[in-house]
Order: structure tokens, then sequence, then C-alpha cells
């Protein structure tokens, strides 16, 4: 499924950038212990995490993912966005929680 079709179907809140890539999303991955998602979490995957720090725009940089998702309403911190504007990572938002997002994905992707 496109990222943007995800972020239609869901109405995930657009953090980073107005323009979203056309991006294939193949999986994803809900964790917020940083060194496990870089062990973990496969490129083209959404990473879904409360985590709104600096470090979550690199990792997901490193990894290739296709977008971080912010859960509970939480909101990137300012480095965090400008680093995720820097290397063109979108960041999302919802107001529910990682499992609540995690099965609804997980259904959507696998229909």
């Amino acid at each position: 499924m496109k990222l943007t079709e995800l972020i239609d179907k869901l109405s995930l809140t657009i953090f980073s950038s107005e323009r979203i890539p056309d991006t294939e999303v193949t999986g994803g991955y809900t964790c917020d212990l940083l060194s496990d998602v870089m062990g973990a979490v496969n490129e083209g995957e959404i990473w879904i995490t409360l985590q709104t720090h600096r470090n979550v725009a690199a990792i997901a940089t490193l990894k290739e993912v296709a977008a971080v998702l912010l859960v509970k309403g939480l909101k990137p911190d300012q480095e965090m966005l400008d680093q995720a504007l820097t290397e063109e990572i979108p960041v999302l938002g919802t107001n529910e929680n990682a499992f609540e997002i995690s099965g609804k994905i997980y259904k959507l992707l696998t229909q």
C-alpha cells in the first residue's frame, strides 16, 4: 500500500512535509527502544513510536523507513522535525495508542 493511501485511510497528521513521497509501505515496526529498532526495522516499513527526539529521525534515515508515526497525540520536537525535513523522512501522527494503530496498519497491509 502506498504511504499516501495509508495516511488517507487512517486520517494521519502530517508533521514533516506537505509533499509525501509515493512510497510503498512494506510493513511496520512498533518499538520505542532505539537500539532494537536499529537492529530490526526494515527498509520501507513504517516505524510506530512515542519517541519524539532527533535520534528518531537519524535512525529512520539510516534504516530508510517509509515514515515515522508518532502515537498518543505526541508531536515531534523541533530538532527531530528539522532533521526529518532535511532527510526527507515523513513524520506522521495519530491520537491512537501504539497497539490500536499497529493493528489497523497491519489489517490494511494484509488485506
